[in-house]
């Protein structure tokens, strides 16, 4: 028996604009497990076929026309006249509303004489849940109905909370209308079109689906992004091309709650992921805070919203701590043992990363009377680091659950084994990550610079409970080995540190945790060959009893892990560090035409000249996204204002290699700049 399998996505095509996302072949067909048409937390459309006199196209070529749109081009030619010069094609161009995907076809000849032919595309409806197509157990959902409708001539379909209408258009060079026809047996939809082109004509003809989600408790965002006029130019063309695609992403993943339409924040990706997560939503606003403080001020307001408030071990929520996920039921993961509520709160880290953007956003330029509607939260969230997260009062924020059916981990490598000893071993709960010791030093000293701002008492005590910390940690973290100096990934159950070499410790970097001496050891580490694979920063090195190029958590690279790794290395002073890292995701970006991943192998760039894809990885996935805007910002050294709101700062260009490279549409309390580093010259920040 062949056992379900969690479908791969990394040859597929995807057209989205959250919350809808259209998956393909590069054919423009839907066949394979992952594609169809996708709206919220179900798949409508799981088949889609196009036949010209009965026959397949073959396939020319597919372009990505930006996040929303994709273009497929073939031939047919069942109805050419056999000459070597391809003479009758087909251009089709798929376009990604919310709410909405629709097919603009173009079928045009060569040929000297009148051509006559049926074009039919045939639908095939699904309505299964994506945690279900996830698990590789997709292909029919649960029941759902399709019938003809005699008001418009399309065909209305519906299941679950999800209804849908299926339309047929004409356009130019067609004169009868197309048939729209179901099959009884089946639920296809057929949707046939008879067309006659002129010599050397072409007729035009689509159709579009519209659907509409009466359960969602997420949907789009209003209005346009506040980087639409934001750009990277740089000499190096990759920088440029990478950035344009990742802004193009995210503009195409912002979502508001149903609960607060008002409020945008960024989903953490497709198609899995389309919907809010307290850590991915608020790193993914943090990188991209050069660009603007308005998203992460709304991302602050959205998970402030849903704060904790009581202590209900199912869902893992506790007084001021930052959820993890929402969905809008419970989300179980058939084969994994999972079962999640709809508002969870399992993770460690998402409450000290939401005092720090806060933080961040406010030396950004966060107006004033924005910062101290969320003083509430803010002192919420400092007590649940005190007093809940640090669950065993040791001084370190630990998790662990305590359900049986939840997340086994709970930072940003929440696989069931990516807490491991080098010898490959796990380590057991509960578990401290370094990293989130990190978070949480700077959040009590960002905390503590908020409070005296805001005339609030407090900030000495919160100043005194990072140094105790650092202290803690000082003592508690670091390994002895014979490749150096370096924080374990976490201490055990037992308050021993696990020993692999992992990327976490770059999350350590410029959060004032460690002395100058300890960056500087964790710095050389992180650009050797044992984590810098050229593509990017491995999660595990290669000397672990564990790693595996395509290893989730164990081996592979992930883009944001490498830019906040590349962003810690820059604010710490290591330039040099820096640039290394990001021409390695510059190179990975090239192999990947510009859309990153989620993640991608460990694969070192001496073996090979691309990375080989993670096949199930996410794309876009948001902080993969933003991690363009990371490396262009460290690329010329950009700082955040020294006095909030002030013009930002440039320490000049960190990789000459790059040539030049301008960032346009910098915002520092809604004023923005243009910030400028070329090689042998001084780099300007000037006003626009």
């Amino acid at each position: 028996m062949t056992a379900d399998r969690q479908p791969l996505l990394h040859d597929s095509v995807v057209a989205l604009a959250a919350p809808t996302q259209a998956w393909s072949a590069a054919d423009g067909r839907m066949h394979a497990p992952i594609h169809g048409i996708y709206h919220s937390e179900t798949r409508v459309i799981r088949g889609l076929d196009l036949t010209v006199e009965g026959e397949p196209l073959e396939s020319l070529s597919s372009a990505v026309r930006g996040a929303t749109q994709v273009s497929f081009s073939g031939l047919a030619r069942g109805i050419d006249d056999g000459s070597a010069d391809p003479r009758v094609r087909l251009d089709v161009v798929r376009t990604t509303e919310p709410g909405a995907v629709s097919d603009a076809v173009v079928l045009s000849t060569a040929l000297a004489e009148p051509l006559t032919t049926t074009l039919r595309i045939v639908l095939t409806p699904d309505f299964q849940e994506l945690p279900v197509v996830k698990s590789g157990r997709g292909g029919g959902g649960d029941a759902f109905f399709v019938e003809e409708s005699d008001d418009d001539g399309g065909v209305h379909l519906a299941g679950g909370t999800v209804s849908a209408a299926v339309s047929a258009t004409v356009g130019a060079g067609v004169s009868a209308s197309p048939e729209v026809l179901v099959d009884d047996a089946t639920g296809d939809i057929h949707l046939v079109w008879q067309v006659t082109l002129p010599p050397r004509g072409s007729a035009e003809l689509g159709w579009r689906i519209e659907m509409h989600d009466a359960a969602a408790v997420v949907g789009p965002a209003r209005g346009h992004a506040e980087w639409r006029d934001a750009s990277v130019l740089a000499d190096d063309s990759r920088l440029t091309r990478w950035a344009e695609r990742a802004l193009d992403d995210l503009d195409a993943l912002r979502m508001t709650t149903a609960a607060r339409p008002d409020d945008t924040f960024l989903a953490a990706g497709a198609p899995w992921f389309f919907t809010l997560f307290g850590r991915d939503s608020l790193w993914a606003a943090r990188l991209l805070l050069p660009f603007g403080t308005e998203l992460a001020a709304s991302t602050l307001r959205v998970l402030a919203s849903m704060q904790g408030t009581v202590t209900d071990p199912e869902t893992a929520e506790q007084p001021g701590k930052i959820m993890h996920e929402l969905r809008p039921s419970t989300l179980e993961i058939p084969g994994e043992g999972i079962s999640l509520p709809p508002l969870y709160f399992g993770t460690i880290d998402a409450t000290p990363l939401w005092i720090v953007l806060l933080h961040d956003a406010w030396r950004w330029g966060m107006p004033d009377d924005e910062v101290r509607a969320l003083l509430p939260t803010l002192l919420a969230a400092l007590e649940w680091m005190r007093d809940h997260g640090d669950s065993d009062e040791d001084g370190f924020l630990e998790y662990v659950d305590l359900t049986g059916h939840g997340l086994a981990n709970q930072g940003w490598k929440d696989s069931g084994d990516s807490v491991q000893w080098r010898d490959g071993t796990l380590a057991t709960g509960p578990i401290a990550l370094c990293e989130v010791q990190g978070y949480a030093y700077e959040a009590a000293v960002g905390a503590a610079a908020l409070l005296e701002h805001l005339g609030e008492p407090g900030a000495d005590g919160w100043r005194a409970w990072a140094a105790d910390l650092a202290d803690r940690f000082r003592a508690s973290f670091w390994v002895e080995s014979p490749i150096g100096r370096y924080p374990a990934i976490a201490l055990d159950a037992e308050k021993r540190p696990v020993d692999t070499l992992t990327s976490n410790i770059g999350h350590l970097l410029g959060t004032g945790l460690l002395s100058a001496g300890e960056e500087e050891e964790i710095a050389r580490l992180l650009v050797s060959p044992l984590m810098s694979s050229g593509f990017g920063l491995r999660t595990m090195s290669t000397d672990s009893g564990g790693y595996w190029p395509l290893s989730y958590h164990g081996g592979s690279v992930w883009a944001h892990d490498t830019a906040i790794a590349v962003s810690g290395l820059s604010r710490a002073g290591f330039a040099a560090e820096a640039a290394t890292l990001g021409r390695g995701l510059l190179a990975a970006a090239e192999a990947f035409a510009y859309r990153m991943p989620e993640l991608h192998s460990g694969d070192s760039a001496l073996v090979t000249p691309a990375p080989a894809p993670y096949p199930a990885a996410c794309r876009p996935q948001a902080w993969s996204a933003a991690a363009a805007v990371a490396v262009a910002a460290a690329s010329v050294g950009l700082r955040a204002p020294e006095t909030p709101g002030a013009a930002p700062s440039v320490r000049g260009l960190a990789d000459p290699s790059l040539g030049g490279v301008s960032l346009s549409g910098i915002r520092s309390a809604g004023r923005p700049f243009r910030v400028t580093a070329v090689p042998s010259a001084a780099p300007t920040v000037e006003p626009l």
